[in-house]
């Protein structure tokens, strides 16, 4: 159940809190008072994608937050399977921050995805719009109606299906793939195999190209390195009388006269011995370098050709790495492997597409006749529930059609809901028969349905009373009010019909205040309640005949619900 919904800064909405009770609760207001702004809120909450503009002007951020209380078990089971926790109490608290740069979304205050968002919100709370009318006249929505509608059974049946076709589908496109290389011919197999014997002579190692690149850049620059080291060994080295080697030697033996004649000196001594033999060790690890970098034309020569034949696979085979080439090889030698007996390999491919259909077959017998026991069920169902929402003649038929020639991850079933307005009329497509109005109702009705199957807490109606009036508004009300029995249902409504069987009524208007437009929320009871039901009856002046007529309104609707 919805306990509460706080919004701040919401377009119109600067801040604005709704405490919702059990039952049936009524939101009411002129045309453009901001009711689709509340209803946005609250998709907004569940996880509807946010835009920047949303955000009233002036401010940096708005806010949405809604708590709930967690009403069977059921919920709670479902809340452990998308890994979040309630509080103690049952209690769930949905919050979401929407920023010109960011939206957070968080449950009991831990931050969640807007996927994890999504699946919750079918947990706490079913949203029925006028769009949701529309969906109805699809195929695809109807045979989900009549899916739900079949309850556990159908759920796990449903999943060994959608597992089977995926089965199935993997069988079918190696199928095709084999039918392709059934048409290969000789000259695929012949490249395959020369494709296998270039590689294969390669005798490529993981990472050899890496190291040949590095010696290959070492030799390629080794003319420039040996100018420069040599150039250093000279300088440093002892072969010429002017070199720091030669100078430094010269320079301690000077410094250890000095330190015969002053002992205070010979600190200074010792340093210069120090880097003269500093100097002496540069110098045989220098000519080791030298000895090493000496250059081989012929070891040049095989690293360039080495690399030149990885580099020409590796562009032949348009990959990067000797890893993604031994994997090409793989695959050619898989392949060669099945044309060497590629009748037995057809044979298993065959084998095993014919086992995953029939599979995928037997399990959607098993759905359909599921579904042709529940057509039945539902479509009497329905008809009394259309009755009750004053389609008096009316009768409903939902026909399931097998189509084995076509299979989908939903079965091979076409269903379709069936009309009849009146008696000796023929049954049409609801597509063709039901208008703006009629579908409310019949919408109305499969959600009364459907809430009984399922135990749906808590449920919020846009617009429900769209293209209806008179009878028919009062007939929608009692159903309404009958579905508020065990359900809490919030509903928009302009219909005063409607707004008469409340248990909790809000009126939402338009304010300006200090120069800026705000949407206001409050809840009315009593004579503000009365004079509301008079507002929606119609006319500009509330008069005491109005007033009359909305307190037998008020007065009926109560005595429905006793």
């Amino acid at each position: 159940m919805l306990l509460s919904l706080h919004v701040k800064n919401l377009a119109l909405i600067d801040e604005a809190e709704i405490e919702f009770a059990k039952g049936l609760n009524i939101l009411s207001g002129e045309t453009g008072a901001g009711k689709s702004i509340l209803l946005g809120s609250i998709n907004l909450a569940l996880g509807a994608k946010a835009d920047k503009d949303c955000i009233r002007s002036g401010e940096e951020q708005a806010v949405i937050e809604m708590i709930f209380q967690l009403e069977n078990d059921a919920q709670r089971r479902r809340l452990e399977e998308l890994e979040l926790t309630a509080e103690d109490d049952g209690i769930v608290i949905v919050q979401r921050r929407i920023s010109e740069k960011r939206s957070v979304c968080k449950v009991c205050g831990e931050t969640v995805t807007a996927k994890q968002l999504a699946q919750l919100a079918e947990v706490l709370l079913h949203i029925h719009g006028q769009r949701d009318n529309q969906l109805l006249l699809q195929e695809k929505e109807q045979r989900a109606y009549l899916d739900g509608y079949a309850g556990a059974e159908m759920q796990s049946l449903s999943e060994q299906v959608r597992k089977a076709y995926r089965t199935y589908c993997t069988c079918r496109e190696e199928e095709l793939q084999v039918r392709e290389k059934e048409h290969a011919g000789e000259r695929e197999i012949a490249l395959a195999q020369f494709e296998v014997s270039e590689i294969e002579r390669a005798s490529l190692t993981e990472g050899e190209d890496e190291e040949l690149e590095r010696r290959y850049h070492k030799m390629l620059n080794g003319k420039k390195i040996m100018e420069h080291v040599q150039r250093v060994y000279g300088m440093t080295g002892d072969s010429d009388s002017q070199s720091a080697s030669m100078l430094i030697g010269a320079a301690a033996m000077e410094m250890r006269s000095v330190a015969a004649l002053d002992e205070e000196a010979s600190g200074l001594e010792e340093q210069l011995v120090n880097i003269d033999a500093l100097l002496s060790d540069f110098n045989r690890e220098l000519s080791d370098y030298i000895s090493d970098m000496e250059f081989d034309e012929r070891e040049f020569q095989e690293v360039e050709t080495r690399l030149d034949l990885i580099n020409h696979l590796k562009s032949k085979y348009h990959v990067d790495s000797i890893g993604q080439i031994q994997a090409y090889l793989e695959k050619q030698q898989a392949y060669l492997e099945q044309m060497s007996d590629f009748d037995a390999y057809k044979k298993r491919v065959r084998e095993k597409l014919m086992q995953s259909e029939k599979e995928l077959r037997a399990l959607c017998a098993r759905v359909s006749a599921l579904r042709k026991k529940t057509a039945e069920k539902l479509a009497k169902e329905l008809s009394v529930a259309l009755q009750d929402l004053n389609f008096l003649k009316a009768g409903v038929q939902i026909d399931v059609v097998p189509d084995e020639e076509h299979y989908t991850a939903d079965g091979y079933d076409r269903v379709t809901f069936m009309l009849s307005l009146n008696p000796g009329e023929p049954y049409k497509p609801l597509s063709s028969v039901a208008s703006g109005g009629e579908l409310s109702r019949i919408m109305l009705a499969l959600k009364t349905l459907k809430a009984d199957k399922e135990g749906i807490d808590a449920m919020i109606f846009d617009e429900i009373d769209a293209g209806i009036s008179g009878k028919t508004a009062w007939l929608v009300s009692e159903k309404l009010g009958a579905l508020a029995k065990n359900s809490q249902v919030i509903c928009i409504t302009h219909l005063p019909q409607i707004a008469a069987m409340a248990d909790t009524h809000f009126v939402i208007a338009k304010e300006t205040k200090e120069g800026r437009t705000a949407t206001r929320i409050h809840p009315v009871k009593e004579q503000a309640l009365l004079e509301e039901l008079a507002r929606m009856l119609g006319g500009d002046q509330i008069t005491e005949a109005a007033l009359t007529n909305a307190a037998e309104m008020k007065r009926m609707a109560q005595e429905v619900k006793q």
